[in-house]
């Protein structure tokens, strides 16, 4: 890695993760004028269209037609179904409560690389696990329907195995065509997945407020395009496994800036379930992590 990318990362990190989490309590703003899937629609039509400004401009070698099913799927599952599910857990849930539900996606990484790549954890590993699964219940049990099928919880927590899902197809991408195209090709994907929502939300937004078209027009810049991609030049620079480390910052940084947005304050119920989710995920990486088996 040359000297001016190591100068620079901390700084590409830190905009990943405050890009995110303003997605939190800003989706929540977003969801007063806009329903669920229309705001995913709308959102990312504004990120493909700088993803595909910045493909025109820099013209990257196109992707082979071998990894044109992983970037359908990985548009379709860590852009289209991830939105859908967490825009519609959002709903009912809070953002902090939502942020820190996600942040459980790590661990199901992990236990996705042991259900299909043969990898194994340790009795440390599993006790973690049990332990982030603890602290999601009790996040959920404090959420409007509680951990019944179809509440809010249980579709962010679903996000949440989307985003593990999305970070183990989009890893083989990256070492080929590099970071930025390959986030503006997933996105493009993504966009295309939602494009039979967007004339709904397209007939919304010429009667909504301006802190509607001011929320789309954030989220759509910031966590869609922007986060996206400093979170695809960090991954591709510091590898998953320390990338990940840095996700534990993801919680705290949206509980402040749900707080300076919306006026929410954590439950007592939310914070102990988080301090157990974000307990069981270290202790997973750092005692129980996956090995080949």
């Amino acid at each position: 890695m040359s000297s001016p990318f190591v100068r620079l990362l901390p700084l590409i990190a830190a905009i990943a993760i405050l890009s995110w989490a303003s997605a939190y309590p800003v989706v929540r703003i977003a969801l007063r004028d806009l329903p669920p899937v229309p705001l995913a629609a709308m959102r990312y039509s504004v990120a493909a269209v700088l993803a595909a400004a910045w493909l025109a401009w820099t013209r990257p070698p196109l992707p082979a037609p071998r990894d044109l099913p992983r970037i359908l799927a990985c548009g379709v599952i860590g852009i289209a179904l991830y939105n859908v599910l967490f825009n519609s857990g959002e709903v009912t849930v809070s953002a902090g409560a939502a942020s820190l539900l996600i942040s459980a996606a790590p661990l199901m990484a992990a236990l996705i690389a042991v259900a299909t790549m043969g990898e194994t954890l340790s009795r440390w590993g599993w006790g973690g696990s049990l332990l982030s699964f603890a602290g999601v219940v009790l996040i959920a049990q404090g959420q409007i329907g509680g951990i019944a099928f179809g509440s809010g919880a249980t579709l962010v927590f679903g996000a949440a195995v989307c985003g593990a899902l999305y970070t183990s197809l989009q890893k083989r991408l990256v070492v080929r065509y590099g970071a930025l195209p390959s986030i503006s090709y997933i996105l493009l994907a993504g966009a295309l997945c939602l494009l039979p929502w967007l004339p709904q939300a397209l007939a919304i937004m010429p009667h909504a407020p301006a802190r509607c078209w001011a929320a789309v027009l954030e989220l759509g810049i910031f966590p869609a395009a922007i986060g996206y991609a400093a979170w695809a030049f960090v991954i591709g620079h510091m590898g998953a496994a320390r990338g990940a480390g840095l996700l534990y910052l993801l919680p705290p940084a949206t509980l402040v800036l749900a707080f300076v947005l919306t006026g929410e304050i954590p439950s007592p119920r939310t914070l102990i379930g988080g301090a157990i989710v974000m307990a069981g995920v270290v202790l997973t990486n750092m005692y129980g992590r996956a090995r080949p088996a």
